[in-house]
C-alpha cells in the first residue's frame, strides 16, 4: 500500500516571497520530522513510502545504479537508508527508457529503499568543452561516444518520473569558481527559471493516470556562487515556487574553504526549518562537521568509495594510505575501533597485500570500511546532537580528522 503524505496549503515556511501555489493535488511520498535541536544542528526523519531516511542523512553514490564494488544487501547491513543515482549517466546507458520497461530504478537494481536522482546539472556543467547553455537548457556531446543530446527542465524531470526517484532534484546551472558577478546574476536567472518549469511539469503530471503510482519529491536548488545576496535571492525566488526541500549547490567546485563555510553558514540559517536542507557533493567529513552545525540534513560524496579504490582508507585514528611498507607485516585490523566486517576480519598486512596485488577483493573490503566508517560516522554524529554534546564531538573529530597520510 502506497502511503501519500499530504503537503500543507498556502503556506510559505521560509517567509520569503509570496505564498507558494497549492501543491495539494499532487501525490507526493515524503514528509519531513524535526525530532531533536541543538542550536542550529538537528535530527530528524524524511518519511517516504520506501523508509525512513534519518538525519543528518549520509547518501552514498550509486552514479549508474550501482554504489562501486558493493551489493545492495551489504548497502543495507551497514546502515544505508537512501542512495544517490545519476541522471545524466542513466539516461546515456542504460536509457531511461529500458529502466522504466523493466519495472523502474529500484526494480531494476534492486535497491528497494529510497533513490534521489540528481538532475544531471553538474555532470553538464563537468562538460564545458562539450556543451552549449541557451534559455531552454543546454545541448552536449556524450562523453561515451560524442553523441549529440539536450537535456532541459522538462526531460530531466521526465527523466527522473521514468526512474521512479522518491526525491528529484531541479534542473540547473551549477555556477563555476571564480564566477563574475554578472555571470552568477545570469546562472541564477536560469536556475530559477528551469526550477520553475521542473515544478510545472510535475503539477501537469499530476493529472495522469500515472501519477496515481506516486510522483517523486522536488527539491530546488540554490546557486549564486560566493555572493551572498544572490545566494538570498535564489532561495527568496525558489521559495515563492515553493519545494519539498531545498539545496545548495555550486560548492566544493574549487573554492577556498573559508569562502564554503562562509557561504554554508550565510545560507544553512536561511534556508526552511520545516523542510530538508541538502548540501549537494560535499563529503568531507570536516566540512560536514560545519554544515551540520549550521542546519545541513543531506549530504552525498564519492570520497568515501573512490578513496577506498584508491587504498585511502578512514579510521578513528585519522586517515591512511594501506600501500604503505609499514603495514607489510601488521597483523593488526585497520581499525580496532570499527565494527565492520572488514575490521572483523582481516588485517592491514592482507589489506595491503590485497591493494598491491590489485584483487578485486581489495576494492570491495576497503569500500565496505569506508561506508561503513561514513555511516558510522553520521550515526554517532546524530547521537550527539541528540545527547546534546556536538560541540565535544566536533572538536574531537576535528583533531582527528588532521591526521593522516
Amino acid at each position: 500500500m502506497i502511503r501519500q503524505f499530504s503537503v500543507p496549503k498556502a503556506r510559505n515556511p521560509t517567509g520569503f516571497g509570496p505564498v507558494a501555489d497549492d501543491r495539494s493535488a499532487i501525490i507526493y511520498s515524503m514528509n519531513f520530522l524535526v525530532k531533536h535541536h541543538e542550536g542550529n544542528r538537528r535530527t530528524g526523519l524524511i518519511n517516504t513510502i520506501r523508509g525512513a531516511i534519518r538525519t543528518p542523512a549520509f547518501m552514498p553514490v550509486g552514479t549508474l545504479g550501482t554504489v562501486k564494488a558493493m551489493s545492495p544487501d551489504e548497502l543495507v547491513s551497514i546502515g544505508a537508508d537512501i542512495i544517490l543515482c545519476n541522471t545524466y549517466h542513466l539516461y546515456l546507458r542504460p536509457g531511461h527508457e529500458i529502466i522504466h520497461q523493466t519495472g523502474g530504478l529500484h526494480t531494476f537494481i534492486n535497491w528497494q529503499r529510497p533513490i534521489l536522482t540528481d538532475s544531471g546539472g553538474f555532470q553538464v556543467f563537468s562538460l564545458s568543452a562539450l556543451r552549449k547553455i541557451s534559455e531552454e537548457g543546454v545541448e552536449f556531446r556524450s562523453h561515451i561516444d560524442g553523441s549529440l543530446h539536450f537535456l532541459g527542465p522538462e526531460k530531466a524531470m521526465e527523466i527522473q518520473c521514468a526512474l521512479g526517484s522518491d526525491i528529484a532534484m531541479t534542473f540547473d546551472e551549477c555556477t563555476p569558481y571564480p564566477a563574475e558577478y554578472d555571470y552568477a546574476v545570469k546562472s541564477l536567472e536560469l536556475t530559477t527559471n528551469w526550477a520553475r518549469q521542473c515544478k510545472e511539469y510535475l503539477v501537469r503530471k499530476s493529472a495522469s493516470a500515472e501519477a496515481q503510482q506516486g510522483l517523486p519529491s522536488l527539491f530546488g536548488i540554490i546557486q549564486g556562487g560566493m555572493y551572498k545576496e544572490l545566494r538570498k535571492r535564489s532561495l527568496e525566488e525558489l521559495a515563492a515556487i515553493g519545494f519539498d526541500g531545498y539545496a545548495a549547490g555550486g560548492l566544493s567546485v574549487g573554492e577556498p574553504k573559508d569562502e564554503m563555510y562562509d557561504i554554508i553558514s550565510y545560507i544553512g540559517q536561511l534556508m526552511p526549518k520545516e523542510q530538508p536542507r541538502y548540501l549537494m557533493g560535499v563529503g568531507d567529513l570536516r566540512d560536514v562537521l560545519v554544515a551540520v552545525d549550521n542546519g545541513f540534513d543531506m549530504f552525498d560524496c564519492v570520497m568515501p568509495t573512490r578513496n577506498a579504490r584508491n587504498g585511502t582508507l578512514f579510521t578513528s585514528q585519522g586517515r591512511i594510505s594501506i600501500k604503505r611498507t609499514e603495514f607489510k607485516a601488521d597483523p593488526s585490523p585497520l581499525d580496532p575501533n570499527c565494527g565492520c566486517y572488514t575490521c572483523r576480519n582481516y588485517s592491514k598486512a592482507y589489506l595491503r597485500h590485497l591493494f598491491m596485488a590489485k584483487e578485486i577483493l581489495s576494492m570491495r573490503l576497503n569500500t565496505l570500511h569506508n561506508l561503513y566508517f561514513y555511516l558510522d560516522f553520521f550515526n554517532k554524529m546524530r547521537g550527539a546532537i541528540e545527547a546534546g554534546s556536538f560541540d565535544s564531538f566536533k572538536k574531537e573529530w576535528d583533531v582527528i580528522l588532521e591526521h593522516g597520510d
